[in-house]
């Protein structure tokens, strides 16, 4: 059988790496050359803005890496800060979904996102990504890119009162802008135990991918490892086979967008 690198590229939308939290772009590189994935975009991690090691990293590699970076919103220069990034070729920036602005706009980082024609790679819970305010944002900015990541933060075991919440989070699909980044099984199905082959997980989660798929469609999601966490899960080529077999009824041109294109287009990479 032959390796699906062979026919279209896979590009990794969401992994991590930094000098002191997680592991080094090396150890990222090692997973995506014995993966078959072409390329991959790093996201700064939470709470860390020096994105210096990102760029470097996509400076070494330019054909590998793409940057997602993030800027402490709460600074008084923190639009000149992105818009220095920008210019550095950051291809978009990590927001939460309730992250907003000191001063009179509180959108302001995110109309510079969008004045710079950056992708939002956007982190949030099922309560915060469903609520009036975050829908009133999208709203209000139709031109902006939003990458919803983790499946919204929808899981197989959020309890029963959470279906109304992951119901709005799949209904924000109804925005042309809005996308979301699928990662591996392991993310938001139950782990089988004890664990045996050949598939670990316990499939009431699955449901879960097949809404994403609906919702949003080839067009408008993405695969992303969250590599290195993902380390702690089920393991970097299988959140890309056990993710891919589930999906394998689907066209392939329709997996060549799901697994590489949407997020080459979405981040504009090269």
């Amino acid at each position: 059988m032959s390796s699906p690198a062979e026919t279209w590229s896979i590009v990794d939308a969401h992994c991590h790496c930094t000098p002191i939290w997680y592991e080094p772009v090396e150890s990222l590189l090692y997973q995506m050359d014995h993966n078959h994935v072409e390329k991959a975009i790093l996201i700064q991690i939470n709470g860390y803005y020096d994105n210096e090691y990102q760029f470097d990293c996509v400076r070494h590699y330019p054909d590998r890496l793409a940057s997602v970076v993030m800027v402490d919103t709460q600074e008084q220069n923190a639009l000149d800060q992105l818009e220095r990034c920008a210019e550095r070729g950051a291809c978009g920036l990590r927001l939460h979904a309730d992250t907003r602005s000191p001063g009179d706009d509180p959108l302001a980082i995110w109309r510079k996102a969008s004045e710079l024609g950056l992708a939002i790679s956007c982190a949030g819970t099922p309560s915060q990504l469903a609520s009036t305010d975050f829908d009133a944002l999208v709203q209000a900015l139709p031109d902006l890119a939003i990458i919803i990541e983790h499946l919204g933060g929808c899981t197989a075991w959020d309890p029963p009162e959470t279906a109304a919440l992951h119901e709005r989070v799949f209904a924000l699909a109804a925005y042309n802008n809005v996308h979301m980044k699928i990662h591996g099984l392991g993310e938001f199905c139950v782990r089988n135990m004890p664990v045996a082959g050949p598939f670990p997980f316990d499939r009431a989660g699955l449901p879960l991918l097949q809404r994403a798929y609906d919702a949003f469609g080839p067009e408008r999601i993405m695969w992303g490892s969250d590599f290195p966490p993902v380390s702690s899960r089920e393991g970097y080529a299988n959140a890309l086979h056990f993710t891919r077999q589930e999906l394998a009824d689907k066209p392939d041109n329709e997996l060549s967008r799901i697994f590489g294109g949407t997020a080459s287009r979405v981040f504009r990479l090269a």
